[in-house]
């Protein structure tokens, strides 16, 4: 991972080069801000800018065997702390990182912006919550006593610290603060306040703002090939974040599907179609959990664009020329009255989806709930 590799965050890049070059670079950083922003990309990436002996351009040289190395997460003086869980057989003793190394690397090497919920998919996740464990602590003070295998920097990357249980916080309280000559620590975090402050107080905060659209766009035109259109209309829907950039894209594909099911149900509940009502809850039922979740994101963006067309700032939709073409008609029926009303029912049965209420249950209540609503004029 290179700077070049990142999407956007022009200004921390060169704030990150400037730590290192000018030898400010303090000796544990707290890198975090919103979700999809790229903080781990940018911590490995500042990882393989220090290791790289042959740096030059703003940037790691990508030939030299250190690079060979950081390419592939198997710099020997680059270590990755993550939560994990207990495996179902074997030695009793908690796991540390090192035991899903390999599910580690397969999963930064396919998506270095995956998410925590990528991760619980890769581990196999059913009730367990995985955790940094005590005996994670002991690992960072073994490997942080052998001497750099590569002569130089010897990097702790902890995805995730807020995971760590207190007694694995407390045992590396101490060679945080008093870290040995050429260590850094870089806990990448998106619950800062979840950490203990005696580790919060040992860091330097680096704050990751948000991705710009025209990044959002401009990455989803070179990464996917997706229409400078279609990319602009992406990038406003995703607030800054890439990972649900990546989310609305694949959402895409089904995007007629949504839109389709979103026009019946609104023409059904003006209508007072109990009959199709039925027919449509059993459709939505159909589609799986993953895709029910997304048709109700899908419904409640439509309800607030629909809102926002009534005071004609059209710079500010992001609808595509099917959609505006129903809105142009439908939109006088989402009003101040009964904006909230309607989103809160979308929400409400998304997240009675989540929890795996009987779907069927769940669509045909809510659509029974619109008609109030959309009556509301």
């Amino acid at each position: 991972m290179y700077f070049a590799d990142i999407i956007g965050q022009d200004i921390v890049k060169a704030q990150m080069r400037r730590l290192v070059d000018e030898n400010r670079l303090a000796h544990a950083l707290l890198i975090t801000g919103a979700h999809g922003n790229g903080k781990l990309p940018m911590a490995v990436a500042l990882a393989h800018y220090l290791l790289c002996n042959n740096r030059h351009d703003g940037d790691a040289c990508g030939n030299c065997p250190t690079c060979t190395k950081v390419s592939k997460l198997i710099h020997s003086d680059l270590h990755f702390v993550y939560p994990v869980i207990k495996k179902k057989s074997g030695s009793d003793s908690a796991p540390v990182s090192d035991d899903y190394i390999t599910e580690w690397r397969e999963l930064f090497t396919q998506n270095p912006y995956f998410t925590y919920s990528d991760w619980l998919a890769k581990l196999g996740v059913e009730n367990q919550q995985p955790i940094i464990y005590e005996r994670e602590s002991s690992e960072i003070l073994r490997k942080l006593s052998l001497q750099s295998r590569e002569g130089g920097w010897k990097i702790v990357i902890i995805w995730l610290p807020e995971k760590m249980k207190e007694t694995c916080s407390n045992k590396l309280l101490k060679i945080i603060e008093e870290p040995p000559k050429e260590t850094l620590f870089m806990l990448v975090s998106e619950e800062p306040e979840a950490i203990i402050p005696t580790i919060l107080s040992r860091t330097q905060r680096i704050e990751i703002p948000r991705l710009s659209n025209n990044d959002i766009s401009l990455a989803l035109q070179t990464r996917y090939g997706v229409t400078r259109q279609d990319a602009d209309i992406i990038a406003q829907q995703s607030a800054g974040s890439w990972e649900k950039a990546e989310e609305q894209l694949r959402v895409d594909t089904d995007k007629a599907l949504y839109l389709d099911l979103f026009m019946q149900l609104m023409r059904i509940a003006y209508a007072r179609n109990i009959r199709e009502m039925k027919r449509w809850s059993e459709q939505a039922a159909a589609l799986g959990r993953e895709r029910q979740k997304h048709l109700l994101e899908y419904c409640q963006r439509m309800i607030r664009e629909n809102f926002i067309m009534n005071f004609k700032f059209n710079e500010m939709l992001g609808m595509s020329d099917a959609e505006r073409t129903f809105s142009e008609r439908f939109s006088p029926y989402v009003n101040e009255k009964n904006i909230f009303g309607i989103v809160d029912e979308l929400s409400e049965a998304q997240r009675h989806i989540e929890h795996n209420v009987n779907a069927k249950m769940v669509f045909f209540d809510m659509s029974l709930r619109m008609i109030v609503w959309i009556k509301n004029r």
